[in-house]
């Protein structure tokens, strides 16, 4: 008989489902009288699509976007048929008629998807596409001159929504934010009557002259700050910990891990933990991370590796280690902002590269 995966796994990772409608209320309460959907890309930004989105089609969630067809395509599996999925990406050449088939709402980004989806005849067409113009991210989306060049053939197509995207929502003061909403507001002028969405996570928090019809927030829903410099107004979501492997202690002078990259300077104990970077757990955290075991910061010490990382527990009681006990790493005291802003990056990427090798636990 297999023993109890919680025992097999080298690491838990816990996601609050709870939290993550709580976060979606609270969000759509703000953009009132605009609609709020969600966005659950990169597999609902490394916690499962499949999960946090059944708890916000409970919770009265009925859009939801992706980025790929695949996404798109395994998501309308798990949900059934109920909810709107509209894929960001749009359909890549020789694809349209797969988002027909599933249901998906292709968001057109280019002349050539325009192209290749008006090219399918109205019983294939499936849900009616979203068109995203391009107001200054330069990323994806037709530019301002192809819109206009294209604005008859969308109204035939039949454009479900037009859709933008800020970049520089977290900087609230930023130029650039009252001019992309002009240029969308001009766009939006072109195609009166459909639906109008602009505003992700921070966008939300720019004031409701950015909601328009829908709102579309991503990382927030996950507890990620879209406030960078104030308080976070998001419930925390995930709970990451890691089961110590060995304990070794180490002599003063001693070097720890490839390269030899840090040198104790007096003597210690050291705890290996069962994660590293195939886990998602960044190398850049090498020398900076830290984590936790009662209630006391333990330095993470030299290189993170493949599988493995090594704390420096000598400050803990002897009593709260052994292999087996764990090391939270991502909690109260130390959440995915502050792993992030320890890695030299954004809460974004560190719940994006959770890997799948953690046990996973949905509350």
């Amino acid at each position: 008989m297999p023993s109890d995966p919680a025992l097999r796994a080298g690491a838990i990772l816990e996601i609050d489902l709870g939290a993550i409608v709580a976060n979606w209320r609270m969000l759509a309460a703000k953009a009132v009288p605009a609609a709020c959907a969600a966005v659950v890309k990169a597999n609902g930004y490394g916690l499962g699509a499949t999960e946090v989105a059944g708890a916000l089609l409970a919770a009265g969630c009925r859009r939801f976007y992706v980025a790929t067809l695949d996404e798109g395509i395994a998501l309308r599996a798990a949900l059934g048929a109920g909810p709107e999925i509209a894929v960001f990406n749009g359909p890549l050449p020789g694809s349209a008629k797969d988002f027909a088939a599933a249901r998906l709402i292709p968001v057109l980004n280019d002349p050539g998807q325009v192209e290749s989806w008006e090219k399918l005849t109205a019983g294939d067409r499936g849900s009616a596409p979203a068109i995203h113009v391009d107001t200054g991210l330069n990323r994806l989306g037709l530019s301002l001159a192809e819109f206009d060049a294209l604005v008859a053939r969308l109204e035939r197509i039949g454009i479900d929504t037009l859709v933008s995207h800020l970049a520089c929502a977290e900087t609230p003061g930023h130029a650039l934010n009252a001019a992309q909403r002009e240029r969308f507001l001009a766009a939006r002028r072109r195609l009166p009557g459909i639906r109008a969405s602009l505003a992700a996570s921070s966008g939300i928090f720019l004031g409701a002259d950015f909601h328009f019809d829908e709102v579309r927030p991503g990382a927030a829903l996950y507890g990620v700050n879209p406030c960078p410099g104030q308080p976070n107004p998001m419930r925390a979501v995930a709970r990451l910990s890691a089961k110590i492997v060995q304990l070794r202690k180490i002599d003063s002078g001693e070097s720890v891990g490839y390269g030899a990259a840090h040198v104790m300077d007096g003597p210690g104990l050291l705890a290996t933990a069962a994660i590293g970077y195939a886990d998602g757990w960044p190398r850049s955290l090498s020398h900076r991370g830290c984590g936790w075991i009662a209630g006391k910061r333990i330095p993470l010490l030299g290189r993170v590796s493949m599988d493995l990382a090594t704390f420096d527990v000598s400050a803990v009681d002897p009593v709260e280690l052994a292999p087996g006990a764990t090391i939270e790493l991502i909690g109260d005291r130390y959440g995915v902002d502050d792993a992030a802003a320890d890695a030299g990056t954004i809460g974004y990427e560190i719940l994006t590269a959770l890997g799948s090798r953690y046990h996973r636990v949905y509350r």
